[in-house]
């Protein structure tokens, strides 16, 4: 999985990518607030690792950005930071993070935080393949409305493609309803009249 880190401090940076990529994520690291706009834009990423205070575009300022923006607002965002108050950590949170760490950071409490960042963006690429399949299985069905041409006589239907088919070959190709026959009491009737029975 991809993952964003986005850090003013090399020495800090250059830890946590490689803490990362021994977990076998792919890491792309960037400076400042606005490179990591610009990244996440550029390339869809479902974890970003942020830290609070960065020049151009801070960490809270970031997250608020990054959940403004359909493209990025699933995106799962772990806000690091030297801040520790609870205060702090309400407003990175309401700012949009999902998760907060503070600095100088635990190694395994980072991992089972990234692991976890990990879980989410994975459930949520899945339910979004799923809701993408909804919506297409959706239109097949939405087929049938709308106007349809059906002849008087015969009762064909007028396809797209200006040739004329059988009304329940029509309705099984566009949906997924099958058709049995039978005959209802008034044209049984009928047929025993036209017949003389």
């Amino acid at each position: 999985m991809r993952v964003l880190v986005a850090d003013d401090d090399p020495v800090a940076a250059r830890i946590l990518s490689a803490a990362l990529r021994s977990w076998n994520l792919e890491v792309e690291v960037v400076f400042d607030g606005a490179a990591a706009w610009n990244a996440m834009n550029l390339q869809h990423t479902p974890l970003a690792i942020v830290d609070w205070m960065m020049p151009e575009i801070d960490g809270p300022e970031l997250c608020r950005r990054l959940r403004a923006n359909p493209a990025t607002a699933n995106t799962y965002i772990l806000l690091l930071t030297a801040r520790e108050s609870s205060a702090d950590m309400v407003h990175g949170l309401d700012a949009g993070a999902d998760d907060y760490i503070t600095k100088p950071f635990d190694r395994e409490e980072l991992r089972a935080r990234v692991h976890v960042g990990v879980r989410v963006a994975t459930l949520q690429a899945k339910l979004e393949d799923h809701v993408q399949d909804l919506e297409e299985a959706l239109a097949n069905v939405r087929q049938l409305e709308g106007f349809l041409s059906i002849c008087s006589y015969c009762k064909r239907i007028r396809t797209e493609e200006q040739n004329w088919e059988q009304m329940e070959r029509y309705i099984s190709d566009h949906s997924h309803a099958q058709f049995s026959h039978g005959i209802c009491p008034s044209c049984f009737e009928k047929a025993k009249a036209d017949f003389g029975l």
